[in-house]
């Protein structure tokens, strides 16, 4: 027997495969927002953890101090937060690529 609305067939496979995408883009992302990073910067006088977007935590090296550079300690610490913070956005935009790129619904791809 014929289905009346043969369409039915294909709308409920795009369902089934929003359905099963949004399930996995919210383990991945679950996943995402605990994964820590790490940088550093001046030969690791700097170190910076970040999880997700926040700052973890911060370790400077004491010999840093000696030296009485401010400006260098400030350069230090901006460059491995950034370094750490796109780190993190790198992996997650790589891991969103490749989760939506094995979802083929008809009319988005």
């Amino acid at each position: 027997m014929k289905s009346r609305n043969p369409g039915a067939s294909s709308m409920q496979n795009i369902i089934k495969q929003a359905n099963q995408m949004q399930m996995k883009m919210k383990q991945l992302q679950d996943s995402l927002a605990t994964k820590e990073y790490t940088a550093t910067s001046g030969g690791d006088a700097c170190k910076v953890t970040v999880v997700a977007d926040k700052v973890k935590s911060i370790t400077i090296s004491p010999a840093v101090f000696k030296d009485g550079d401010a400006e260098m300690l400030q350069d230090m610490v901006t460059s491995a937060v950034n370094d750490a913070l796109t780190a993190a956005k790198k992996e997650h935009d790589e891991q969103v690529q490749n989760l939506s790129k094995n979802f083929s619904i008809p009319g988005l791809n």
